[in-house]
């Protein structure tokens, strides 16, 4: 999701209206087993620095405004500070372009995996891989396996809760378009239904305020959440990954892009040579342990 600025966020990256399409922060999506696999077709040269981009010499990388924490740092995607600039940043090395030949495009995060032509060579957002998304766009292979959590205000009744079960009473919101939505309506199964948030920051207001007894998010958005943004709230939880394949973000690309295979070689051989996990331990170092809700 999109859950708030993602020392973790988005999140969680965190929850957000109408979360109901494919994907933004938590919109109804895992259909089917939501594959992690790479999509698309293959380029018939990944030569460093000579790839077919939208613009000759140039990269375009794509996310959604604001850029939360700890997926980005102070809202500025291209400063390469926050675990997905970092890796966008890696990602343009492998394929041959240097930080100055990237060039940075805001677009809303449902718009990023809806049908139709792309304005950008790849998105990094925190989008899930599904195989519903996977029909109207590509897929890199995964460069962050993701988590949801709960997230709840301190004494409250959601604070209390130990498992799914315990969750099925509460009024629960998340970001729309996201896998977090999806776990509210597939995993939990309230009894009310869930309040849906165009951005993670409005599901955030709405647990502050009481308009909800808590939202879902993904892992390292909950901990910025509850960290930076409302301190006085916990993270009650995290559910375990649906089904044997864990949900992954991909980079995403124009539905049958001539670039898919190479940004997913760039992908592979920065999980090869360790960059992924380093890059992780230092922007998202925090988000390591939390209840398990069953």
């Amino acid at each position: 999701m999109y859950t708030a600025p993602r020392v973790l966020r988005r999140a969680a990256a965190a929850a957000t209206v109408a979360l109901l399409a494919t994907a933004v922060g938590c919109a109804p999506q895992p259909e089917e087993k939501a594959s992690a696999s790479p999509s698309g077709s293959a380029a018939k040269s990944c030569a460093k620095g000579e790839l077919a981009t939208k613009t000759s010499g140039k990269l375009t990388i794509a996310t959604d405004e604001p850029a939360y924490e700890p997926w980005f740092k102070d809202d500025k995607p291209a400063n390469g500070k926050g675990f997905e600039s970092a890796v966008a940043y890696a990602v343009a090395r492998q394929l041959g372009y240097g930080q100055g030949a990237v060039v940075w495009q805001s677009v809303p995060f449902n718009k990023a995996f809806a049908p139709g032509e792309k304005t950008f060579d790849f998105d990094i957002n925190q989008v899930s891989i599904s195989a519903e998304r996977k029909k109207a766009v590509d897929f890199s292979s995964g460069y962050y396996d993701v988590r949801q959590a709960v997230i709840a205000l301190k004494g409250s009744k959601a604070a209390e809760a130990t498992s799914v079960a315990d969750l099925k009473g509460l009024k629960l919101g998340a970001q729309v378009g996201t896998t977090s939505l999806d776990y509210i309506s597939d995993v939990v199964k309230p009894s009310q239904q869930a309040a849906a948030y165009s951005k993670n920051d409005q599901a955030v207001s709405a647990l502050k305020n009481g308009q909800v007894d808590a939202i879902v998010a993904d892992l390292p958005t909950a901990f910025y959440v509850t960290s930076a943004q409302v301190t006085n709230a916990k993270i009650v939880g995290q559910f375990e990954n649906k089904g044997g394949t864990p949900e992954q973000f991909g980079l995403v690309l124009d539905k049958g892009s001539g670039l898919t295979s190479c940004v997913t070689s760039a992908v592979d051989a920065l999980r090869k040579d360790g960059t992924l996990a380093k890059l992780e331990q230092q922007w998202l170092s925090d988000a390591v342990d939390a209840p398990v809700l069953k």
